[in-house]
């Protein structure tokens, strides 16, 4: 169970950090696809508030709101706004911004994981599931999405056949700290 935790952990940290307080953006429906758009001024601050996540979370979040200001459609501004939120323990407005993201970036995973990580520390096992599941389905074979299937099929007491699957992939293809939490995982069963 120790190991279940400490792979947990390691795991939300690497969607968090590889992921492309304050509330989250409403974004008021009457705003369209034509309204004033910057994407390259979106795309540079979206960049440099990435590179602050961890170590300035406050300026991060400024410059993500400009980014959204320049492009309310900026799919990876309102993922790493959620991930600050997330970070936060701000999980409604977390998931609500991972959401914005998953619509803004249809062929993404990382949106998706995300939203599944926060909807999971809400205790919405089903739909963080369902959304691990969608992030296998829009990206197939995504190892961390993988993971985080396998990862919570085992830790809400839900494996299946599935589970055999996922953990045989990721013993072929995770690192070694994850192969070997996956042969574990498969001899304790």
């Amino acid at each position: 169970m120790r190991t279940l935790l400490i792979f947990a952990v390691l795991l939300g940290m690497s969607f968090l950090l590889s992921a492309c307080g304050a509330t989250s953006v409403r974004i008021d429906s009457s705003e369209t696809a034509s309204s004033s758009r910057n994407q390259q001024l979106a795309a540079e601050l979206t960049s440099e508030a990435t590179h602050l996540l961890a170590t300035d979370p406050q300026e991060a979040m400024k410059l993500l709101r400009q980014a959204i200001e320049a492009d309310l459609f900026h799919g990876p501004a309102h993922n790493n706004m959620g991930v600050i939120l997330l970070n936060q323990g701000n999980l409604y407005d977390a998931a609500e911004e991972f959401d914005w993201a998953r619509r803004l970036m249809p062929g993404h995973p990382d949106p998706r994981i995300n939203l599944g990580l926060a909807l999971e520390r809400g205790g919405k096992i089903d739909d963080a599931i369902e959304a691990y599941s969608s992030a296998i389905e829009v990206y197939p074979g995504h190892l961390p999405a993988i993971q985080a299937l396998a990862r919570i099929h085992l830790s809400s007491g839900r494996d299946d056949d599935s589970t055999d699957v996922l953990l045989q992939e990721i013993m072929m293809r995770g690192t070694p700290e994850w192969r070997a939490w996956a042969i574990a995982q498969s001899q304790e069963r």
